[in-house]
């Protein structure tokens, strides 16, 4: 399988799509879909969102043979972002050498709440509530009896009672497994279920009932184990690449502006799948950032250490409420055979193979910083980008790509000038 995929980037559309076809992995719908570069249809689109006038299309590539727990993937990626696709699929064929990406699931549950205010008792409250847990569960569940049916549905309930500028809420916060969808409409449907036996138990008055983006019981650490000897550069010993991205990671840790670069980097690859199998990427950008901080301070999301004065370890921990049902996934042509693409991965795999795409993400990014730099590796295709921007053709682009190499400065200015020259020719 691997071989196919070889020199994959430098082939033409029709031949990534031959190879596409040849892996075997994809519907005849699906292929076809891909071959007429088939978009959103206005129909369709209409009748997802409000004052629709057209749609808005983002490149989409994969970056293949990427291992998680011992199998490897096709991921689909959707972003306009220059250079991120070809970091990944070489820190994935870098860490592949080392056995892939290991990942860890300890749970996969969302979390809502039902707050309260205007409680004349909060602590009589508080135990009422709690006295009466097994039936607001099953009221729970009867409010959507359909995931129950399937194993899942509301399974635990916790309160807290919070105070800010003298009001006291008393909030009820409601587990639900959500089985393969991320459930925030399954997760409404049974908070506004549960709002009035909770106000008459309590005698107060509710202000809201909405699931929570902090998904801390849906929690993905995805982890990979380096040789030294295969983060050698031309330039660079793998020992000193080590050392170096080891104290990028602390570096992360102890200053806020490094720490919010350094996970927008991670959150390039992991945003790029999320949109490209239908998902909310908001909710998980929400989920995540908001996790970094539970310690007090905005923290990485990922870490970077030596085990035994040898290897470089990274590990990434995020929240990542994934679906691999419902919400745009069933309806977008394109979020179909992303599914696809993955071999119809459940939610749990799914959550893996992203949380480890944006570990490989990191390491990417942290390798080019503290050996070339990030505008090596970024300069082909931001060159690319700025002919396109001065209006250059197909056929102009790999000269400009050359004379510019020659040239000082680095901009549009500069890229209208050397256009301008090859046209005089």
């Amino acid at each position: 399988m691997e071989k196919i995929w070889s020199g994959f980037y430098k082939k033409n559309i029709d031949e990534r799509l031959g190879v596409i076809e040849q892996a075997d992995i994809l519907s005849e719908e699906h292929l076809e879909f891909l071959k007429n570069n088939e978009v959103l249809d206005f129909d369709t689109a209409n009748n997802m969102v409000e004052n629709v006038i057209g749609t808005f299309s983002l490149p989409f590539s994969v970056v293949p043979n990427f291992t998680v727990d011992g199998k490897q993937y096709v991921v689909p990626f959707v972003t306009e972002e220059p250079s991120v696709v070809a970091a990944c699929s070489n820190a994935g064929k870098i860490v592949a050498k080392s056995g892939g990406f290991k990942t860890e699931i300890l749970d996969r549950k969302m979390i809502g709440h039902v707050a309260l205010y205007d409680i004349a008792d909060t602590a009589v409250a508080v135990e009422r509530i709690l006295q009466s847990k097994e039936l607001l569960l099953k009221t729970a569940n009867e409010a959507y009896p359909s995931i129950v049916a399937r194993g899942g549905g509301a399974c635990d309930i916790d309160v807290k009672v919070l105070s800010e500028e003298g009001v006291d809420f008393v909030v009820v916060y409601l587990i639900v497994d959500t089985l393969e969808a991320m459930g925030a409409n399954m997760l409404n449907t049974i908070l506004e279920s549960l709002v009035s036996p909770i106000e008459a138990m309590t005698a107060g008055e509710s202000i809201m009932a909405i699931l929570s983006n902090l998904a801390i019981n849906s929690v993905v650490t995805a982890k990979c184990v380096l040789s030294p000897r295969i983060l050698d550069t031309k330039t660079t010993k793998g020992e000193e690449v080590r050392d170096r991205i080891v104290l990028a990671s602390e570096f992360s840790k102890a200053d806020p502006y490094r720490a919010t670069t350094h996970n927008k980097g991670i959150m390039n690859g992991i945003d790029a799948v999320v949109i490209a199998t239908g998902n909310d990427w908001r909710a998980i950008e929400a989920g995540a950032h908001a996790y970094t901080t539970l310690s007090g301070t905005y923290q990485p999301f990922s870490k970077w250490y030596t085990h035994d004065e040898k290897e470089l370890v990274g590990i990434l921990t995020i929240p990542m409420p994934i679906g691999t049902v419902g919400g745009s996934i069933a309806i977008h042509p394109a979020a179909q055979f992303s599914h696809e693409l993955l071999m119809n991965p459940s939610a749990k795999e799914l959550a893996a193979i992203i949380a480890s795409i944006g570990l490989a993400q990191n390491f990417a990014a942290l390798k080019a910083l503290v050996t070339d730099g990030i505008q090596k590796g970024h300069m082909n295709l931001q060159v690319k980008s700025l002919a396109l921007t001065a209006g250059a053709t197909e056929e102009e682009i790999p000269q400009i790509i050359q004379l510019l190499k020659e040239q000082k400065h680095f901009n549009l200015e500069t890229v209208q000038n050397i256009l301008t020259t090859i046209r005089k020719r």
